[in-house]
């Protein structure tokens, strides 16, 4: 039997927890004492509370050579040593911004049996759902999610998308579209900065029509215990690279510094958060860092948050790229694919690092 076909347990919506006012978190959501979060980062005076770099896209695309060679570095030094930053004058209109999440916000609050009628299951996770991995008696993390695949156009399929509000499939349309162009035009930056040719790592993933784009709308409810749970459990993504549109009203988001720390970002309007991936890791022989990060939930508000995973297309070899391994740098990681790669997460779930390490070269 395929162990993909269904969940090993019945599914329960947080959502529904969180909305009958529980005093105490169920069993199944409480963190071991060593990952369970320190809530006063949520106080904005908190030292760890930081915001990660903040990058003028726009500068890349005036006449002034000095500032775009500024801007490439400012974006090579933070994927280097953040393997996070964010991105202003990106080029997809605020309104549209602002459009996608009152629509998801809207989604998630239609009545549970129009939501469930997209219920997802472990074979795709196309659809509304509420649990990663199929690990019998795993903890669990506080929050439901929609998640759905845009390209390439083989998996793209609107009867998974959902058909409420009104007009969401259009909007999710020029959301997703507007997000591709936007990957496309970081890979570029990405391959620059490592001294190849602009469209190498686009190349690496397959090509522009192959690579893969999907979806994960995450949604946080109110949590009566956030010391106990997360929202997301630490995880670096396992994909290629990470575009998320945050909730700037409730942070959340926490990225694990240099130091070992948690450090919680703090959204600048209307900018997007910019991750490296796994993959990205691999190719770069790791010079870029896929970096660890988790979601803290809070006691007093929903949040959501949209988030956009460019991937290589799923059969091709991943590997650190010939040009950039030298007899000084040798390859890191052994080949893989991507579809090898995430069945670890779908079989498991988030687990920190652990996997991209699994990887490593024999020395």
């Amino acid at each position: 039997m395929n162990i993909f076909q269904d969940w090993p347990e019945p599914i329960v919506r947080v959502q529904s927890l969180s909305e009958s006012n529980l005093g105490a978190i169920p069993n199944r959501y409480v963190k071991p004492l060593s990952q369970r979060p320190n809530i006063t980062t949520h106080n904005k005076h908190n030292p760890h509370t930081t915001t990660i770099p903040i990058i003028d896209l726009g500068r890349l695309y005036t006449d002034d050579l000095t500032l775009q060679a500024k801007t490439l570095d400012e974006i090579s030094k933070a994927c280097r040593e953040w393997g996070f930053f964010q991105v202003v004058n990106h080029g997809m209109s605020p309104q549209l911004m602002d459009q996608a999440k009152a629509t998801w916000r809207e989604f998630f609050h239609l009545p549970m049996e129009l939501k469930n009628m997209h219920a997802n299951s472990p074979k795709t996770y196309e659809g509304y759902g509420s649990r990663l991995g199929v690990e019998k008696g795993a903890i669990l993390d506080w929050s439901d999610y929609y998640y759905l695949h845009y390209q390439p156009s083989s998996l793209k399929d609107y009867t998974k998308w959902p058909s409420l509000p009104l007009h969401c499939r259009e909007i999710l349309e020029d959301y997703c579209k507007e997000m591709v162009k936007l990957c496309e035009k970081l890979m570029k930056i990405l391959s620059k900065n490592l001294g190849l040719q602009e469209d190498r790592l686009q190349n690496a993933f397959g090509g522009k029509e192959e690579s893969g784009g999907c979806l994960r709308v995450n949604y946080y409810p109110k949590c009566p215990q956030p010391e106990l749970t997360l929202g997301i459990s630490p995880h670096s993504d396992p994909g290629g690279l990470t575009i998320l549109l945050p909730d700037e009203q409730v942070a959340g988001l926490q990225v694990r510094g240099s130091d070992d720390a948690w450090i919680t970002v703090e959204p600048a309007p209307h900018a997007f958060i910019v991750n490296i991936g796994d993959q990205i890791q691999m190719l770069s022989n790791s010079i870029y860092k896929s970096v660890e990060h988790r979601v803290i939930v809070s006691p007093a508000n929903e949040r959501l948050s949209l988030a956009f995973f460019y991937n290589p297309k799923g059969n091709v070899p991943i590997e650190p790229l010939k040009e950039i391994v030298t007899v000084d740098s040798p390859a890191l990681y052994s080949s893989t694919t991507y579809d090898r790669y995430r069945q670890f997460i779908r079989t498991q779930g988030p687990r920190s690092k652990c996997h991209i390490d699994e990887l490593k070269s024999p020395r």
